[in-house]
């Protein structure tokens, strides 16, 4: 594989937007509880019990959105918060949450449904979105790496095993396997969950610390909000630049990914 030495702008260039839906099956189920919601002047308890009747786990969410408050918020009010004490006792169940405010929540929040969807996006969908970015970078990265190594000739998601011979650290790809790497692919959207800058230069650092010096680190990721933490991403660079990282790469760089890792199949000759 060829040596390289990258630039801040050479990788700040070939940065883009990762799109992502927020919506998951969860999320629909909730937006059609709330879309069988009929406005009227005032609500009961027995509006409450059809909700949790149709779709408990929606309907509990739902009643989170009403609220504006958070999961452990709710869970602190109404305990146990599961289906399986809303069967056993549904009257105080009920009552729990009947004595948070619910009914004039919701009176509030039926005539204007857009402001529960956006605390839905802003909440939890926030969290899938950034979880769905994460799996379409990692997705794309294995469909070429599975077509240069072929099925069974790397490991997905796993330890590998360090340079001391013990267990090593996290990767996302381990070619051709986890027990002896000789190509680790590192990979990280910006802003997927549990993936700050922060986290991924650890990451990256760990994964620099325990590998055999012999085997190659390569580091893909994207997402044009790195451009808010430049000092972190040259922090990266510099590491690239100083062969701990042999290479960072783009979503628009797939084809160069490729072309190395069919480089590096022959050299280390993986075939």
């Amino acid at each position: 594989m060829e040596r390289r030495r990258q630039t801040f702008d050479e990788i700040v260039k070939s940065l883009s937007p990762i799109e992502a839906e927020w919506k998951d099956d969860h999320a629909k189920s909730v937006m059609e509880l709330i879309e069988v919601i009929e406005e009227k002047p005032s609500y009961s308890s027995d509006d409450l019990r059809e909700l949790l009747d149709k779709n408990h786990h929606a309907a509990l969410t739902l009643i989170r959105l009403f609220l504006d408050i958070s999961k452990d918020q709710l869970v602190g009010s109404v305990s146990p918060l599961g289906s399986k004490a809303y069967r056993n006792d549904p009257d105080a169940f009920l009552q729990s949450i009947l004595s948070l405010g619910i009914l004039e929540k919701m009176k509030e929040a039926v005539s204007t449904p857009v402001i529960l969807i956006e605390r839905l996006k802003t909440g939890r969908g926030s969290a899938i979105k950034a979880q769905a970015r994460g799996r379409f970078l990692e997705d794309k990265t294995e469909e070429i790496v599975k077509e240069v190594f072929g099925i069974g000739r790397y490991n997905a998601r796993c330890r590998f095993l360090g340079a001391d011979g013990a267990e090593g650290e996290k990767a996302d790809f381990a070619i051709p396997s986890k027990q002896d790497p000789r190509v680790l692919i590192e990979v990280k959207a910006y802003g997927a969950t549990g993936s700050k800058q922060t986290d991924i230069l650890g990451d990256m650092g760990r994964i620099v610390t325990k590998k055999r010096h012999d085997t190659t680190l390569l580091f893909v990721t994207d997402g044009t909000t790195w451009r808010n933490r430049s000092n972190d991403l040259r922090r990266l660079i510099e590491m690239q630049n100083k062969g701990q990282i042999a290479r960072i790469y783009t979503s628009k760089m797939f084809s160069d990914l490729r072309d190395d890792l069919l480089r590096l199949r022959s050299e280390y000759e993986l075939l």
